[in-house]
This record gives structure tokens, sequence and C-alpha cells, in this order.
């Protein structure tokens, strides 16, 4: 009876392997854990997983340090999948910005759109920062190295004419801001995200009064006309009540996107690009950031060729011709 049962757990043991032996393992790489990035990547791989007997792929989310560092892991081939912000996507594509020595990132390819990403620009209420051109000679947080929000400060500043030696810079993650502010040890941060955010609830609860500044202005208005993926964004004020504004906040924003490699498999962007678009209605449920969301903006401010798998369904649910020609590249 003993060898009888060794041999059926022996068995279970090589069917399980080989089951294993079939799946697919892929990662998402998303961002830091207060965000919605990293929310995003949980929704998308948990639908695909309860999927597993469909398609045989196991998906799984790895919290990363944002755009810039997704880009370049499904480039590289050490994520298939990331969370990147429209401007990355359009910069890295066309060897802009931080692959501007590395050239064009041609691998790169968009899947979809998701949400709204406004650049929102929080100041402490004494330190007398009513809109951006306040911000020399003050301690400002810029975003960490590896993140899109980096280059949206440095573009915001740059467009009102403020270098970054005319103010104390800081370059820490969005998620030790708050705390820094409400230790006085900042006078403001920038933070290019989905609304309502848990970090800016954060900073606006705290001990220390702050305010959501508006950017806005001439010099921002030249900025959106020579980038193509900014775009005008309000924060409403009933997202923060704690905050110094009476009113909603008017700012510019970027989009989050979803991406890959053109190497990744056809039929698993095939797959993933099914599942997120058909449980739309879901998905939309999970964060407020996500109910603006329909299948024609998720095929707004891509820059980079769409996969061939996320091609695929596009044409078979109808939704090819609300795709800009220039990104289908069989």
């Amino acid at each position: 009876m003993k060898r009888i049962a060794v041999i059926l757990v022996t068995v279970s043991l090589l069917m399980i392997g080989c089951a294993d032996e079939k799946a697919t393992f892929v990662t998402i790489g998303t961002g830091g854990v207060t965000g919605v990035y990293y929310p995003t990547g949980g929704a998308i791989s948990r639908m695909i997983n309860q999927k597993f007997d469909t398609y045989k792929i196991k998906a799984t989310v790895e919290s990363t340090s944002g755009s810039v560092f997704n880009v370049n892991s499904v480039i590289s081939g050490d994520l298939e999948f990331g969370v990147a912000q429209s401007d990355r996507q359009y910069q890295a594509y066309h060897g802009l910005a931080e692959w501007a020595d590395a050239g064009r990132q041609t691998d790169l390819r968009s899947v979809f759109a998701i949400h709204p990403e406004s650049i929102t620009l929080v100041a402490a209420g004494e330190s007398g920062i009513n809109d951006i051109a306040a911000l020399k000679g003050k301690k400002v947080n810029l975003g960490n190295p590896g993140s899109g929000q980096l280059q949206n400060s440095k573009d915001v500043l740059a467009a009102v004419g403020i270098t970054e030696d005319e103010i104390s810079a800081e370059y820490v993650k969005a998620v030790e801001a708050p705390g820094l502010l409400q230790d006085e040890r900042l006078d403001a941060f920038f933070y290019t995200v989905g609304h309502p955010n848990g970090n800016i609830k954060e900073a606006t609860s705290g001990r220390i009064k702050v305010r959501i500044v508006p950017i806005t202005g001439a010099g921002i208005d030249n900025l959106l006309r020579e980038f193509p993926y900014y775009a005008v964004s309000v924060i409403p004020q009933t997202f923060y009540p704690y905050a110094l504004n009476k009113e909603d906040t008017q700012t510019i924003g970027v989009k989050a996107t979803f991406v890959t490699s053109r190497n990744v498999s056809e039929d698993i962007v095939y797959a993933i690009t099914r599942e997120v678009f058909e449980n739309l209605e879901d998905f939309r449920t999970l964060h407020p950031a996500y109910e603006v969301l329909t299948p024609a903006n998720m095929l707004e401010g891509l820059s980079a060729p769409i996969h061939r798998g996320a091609l695929r369904y596009y044409r078979e649910a109808g939704l090819i011709d609300s795709i800009d020609p220039a990104l289908i590249i069989e």
C-alpha cells in the first residue's frame, strides 16, 4: 500500500509539473504601491489569471520606480508589459529625453491607453506658492529618477522660465514627498498621477495645510502646442476636501498607457487585450480614475505602433477605425 501511495504521489507531482510547463508566465511593471499604476497592473493580472484554463497565462505584478524603468525593462525583455506615461512612450519610441543617446526604441509597442494623469503641484499653504512662478527659491521635489513625473516637472518649470538652479530641487519618490512636506522639509512637490490619489490625500490631511497649485499661463499654453502628448486637465476639489482649494484646479496632464515589446507573443497580447476590453465595465469600477474609460479613448494618446496581438483583437471588435493609421505596422 505504501508503494502504491508513493507511486500515486509521484504521478500527481509529474502531472502538476506538466501543467506548469504549459503555463506562460508574464510580469507587469507598475509603479509605487500607493499610485494608480499598481492597482492597474493588479486588475489586469487578475483578469488574465481567472482565465488560466483558456489562455494558460499566469501574470504577476511588480512594483517599480515608474515609466522609464518599465519602458527600458520591456525593451530589454526583463518585463513583458509595463504601465508608462504617454509622453514617455513617445520619447522612447522617438529617441528623445532619456533615450537621446540610445536612439529610437523601435521594439516598443503600444497595447492601449488607460486613465488620464494630471501633473499635480502640491504646496504648503504658508509657502506663498499660489502659482508656478512662485517656486523660485523654494524646496521642491521634482520626482525620482526613472519616473515619468521627473520630466513633466522639468517641462513645466522650463515652460515658465525657471531652471533647476533657481529652486532647491529634491528627487525623491512620490510616496516620500507628503511626509517631507508635513515635516516642513519641502515647500512643494510635483506628482503626475490619476485622481483621487492616496499620496495627495495624505498631503492634504496633515497638520500643515496645503493647496493644489494651478499649472496655467502663457508658458503652459506654449507647452501644450509644442508637445502633442500633453493636454488640459482638471483636478476636482471634491477629491481633496481638506486642501485649501475652494474650487477645481486647472492643470495639464498625460495618459497612462500599457506597453509591451514587439517580441512578446501575439497570442499573449491578444489575450490580455481581449480580457480588458471585454470586461471593461468591471474594470471601470476598480478605481475612480477609470470611470472615464471607453473603448474609443483607450486608443487615444498612443505613439508607438500597436502590437500585432492587440490589433488582432481590435479588428475582431470593430475598433480598428478608431486607431491612427500611422500606428498600424504589420
